[in-house]
């Protein structure tokens, strides 16, 4: 019997280069690869993969931008498109895995971020997680930026069940080896956990992003419960009682 299909989502934040991950597990180019420059689309791209015989369904997210250029409010478009490609999913059996990726260099406060909005926030840290640590084709041994930097991550509350560290530099000497490691980690996974969504959970844990941004000037009250029912399409009755919730905390 054949093996089912894994669905995945792969994210990051602006140039960590996710388009060559995806022609790196894909051994060839199916996907553009430019500069993240700004936020062109808040579309997910969808692509369809064949590693060892099994089908993996790839959506590679929306890029994130920087938390201070506009705080949460920033966030918001983003994290609408993210939160309904995850329902949409949950309509296809769940979300099987998440690929953080991220370059190799030092942790900032947006890869950490980046982190907690998917795997904490919308997914519910009920996902499993793994790292694909990009740009590292100036490593002489690319695994060893992994040796200097797991305690750092973790540090910065970054956990994950699987990792690989890679270049995307079609071409480079190290190329032949990325490909190897990063299809290494998407065979090892056995597909046994998977996330659907709840209709009304992740905008219960939206919230906690709170925390992470100041809290939205503009978005409270009224406008709020319009932008939960009318944008997002969340129960009336529900978004009603979230935001008393949420007034209450204020």
């Amino acid at each position: 019997m054949a093996s089912p299909s894994i669905n995945i989502i792969l994210f990051g934040e602006t140039g960590v280069g996710k388009s060559s991950v995806v022609n790196l597990i894909a051994g060839r180019k199916v996907a553009e690869t430019s500069p993240e420059t700004s936020l062109c689309t808040m579309e997910s791209t969808h692509y369809t993969l064949f590693v060892e015989g099994r089908q993996y369904h790839i959506w590679d997210t929306v890029s994130l931008e920087e938390p201070e250029v506009g705080g949460i409010n920033g966030y918001l478009p983003a994290v609408q498109k993210s939160s309904e490609l995850i329902q949409s999913l949950s309509a296809q059996g769940g979300v099987d895995l998440l690929l953080f990726c991220m370059r190799g260099n030092r942790v900032t406060a947006t890869t950490q971020s980046n982190y907690r909005l998917f795997y904490e926030v919308l997914c519910g840290s009920a996902v499993p997680i793994a790292l694909v640590i990009t740009h590292l084709e100036r490593e002489p041994v690319m695994e060893d930026w992994w040796t200097r930097n797991v305690k750092s991550l973790e540090k910065y509350g970054i956990k994950c069940a699987g990792h690989a560290c890679v270049t995307g530099i079609p071409g480079n000497e190290k190329y032949g080896l990325s490909q190897i490691v990063i299809q290494d980690l998407l065979t090892g996974y056995d597909g046994t956990a998977k996330y659907s969504m709840p209709p009304e959970a992740w905008f219960i844990q939206f919230f906690r992003l709170f925390g992470l941004f100041a809290p939205p000037k503009n978005l409270k009250g009224k406008k709020l419960q319009d932008f939960l029912t009318k944008r997002c399409g969340l129960d009336s009755k529900v978004a009603e009682e979230l935001v008393k919730k949420i007034d209450t905390k204020a």
